[in-house]
């Protein structure tokens, strides 16, 4: 299985942080950010690895190159005007071929095992979903049985991080273009077509300075 880390975001929340570098080389713990994933996902035996960018992306190429110093094999997929997280993975599609791969937001630190990472038959998507955070304490979306459902008003759910396996079906009638991923989630929850898991190990939305420096704290202890 392949998989893609979406890397494309401009990191505006992180300022100045981010005005000259961008947020997946932004250190934790000694090691670029999104290097954290690389490692994760080499150790799962997941050494393909299609990688967005636009936001001084040239600067992730260079660093990162084709992947090979990292144990892992890299193609770029580069987006000038960030394309948002549908139209990234649309645009790189051609990148991941036609079977299921994993999907991981690069903006995020956790320690979860990707080893055991897959999707049940005839499904279009498969969501790892976490406890709420402070920052969206009413969640996405509801977890029941192994199956995804969109949230009735007035229910609480799970909120969605950013780690995922998609089928590429999912997005394959979709034009090159800049659009959201969650809303396709949605309609697809809807028909019944995402099942999920609950995942309740280390995560952080590394959003902020603070959360940067959080993910650093928990990385080290």
């Amino acid at each position: 299985m392949k998989a893609m880390i979406l890397a494309a975001g401009k990191g505006e929340r992180m300022r100045p942080l981010t005005l000259h570098t961008p947020k997946p080389l932004l250190p934790v713990a000694g090691k670029p950010l999104i290097q954290w994933h690389m490692d994760a996902l080499a150790a799962a035996g997941v050494s393909e690895l299609v990688i967005n960018h636009a936001w001084l992306g040239e600067q992730l190429q260079q660093y990162f190159a084709d992947g090979a110093a990292f144990g892992v094999d890299i193609k770029w997929s580069a987006e000038g005007e960030a394309l948002e997280t549908g139209g990234g993975i649309r645009k790189a599609l051609p990148l991941l071929g036609e079977a299921p791969f994993i999907l991981v937001n690069g903006d995020i630190w956790t320690n979860y095992d990707f080893s055991a990472l897959s999707m049940p038959p005839g499904m279009l998507a498969h969501l790892v979903l976490i406890a709420n955070p402070e920052h969206n304490v009413n969640g996405d979306f509801v977890l029941a049985q192994g199956r995804v459902s969109n949230p009735q008003p007035g229910e609480s759910g799970l909120t969605y991080s950013g780690i995922a396996v998609l089928h590429p079906d999912l997005l394959a009638d979709q034009p090159v273009s800049s659009f959201k991923l969650a809303p396709l989630l949605r309609k697809a929850a809807d028909k019944g077509l995402v099942s999920g898991e609950y995942f309740t190990g280390d995560w952080i939305d590394v959003g902020t300075p603070q959360r940067l420096a959080d993910a650093g704290a928990r990385a080290v202890g």
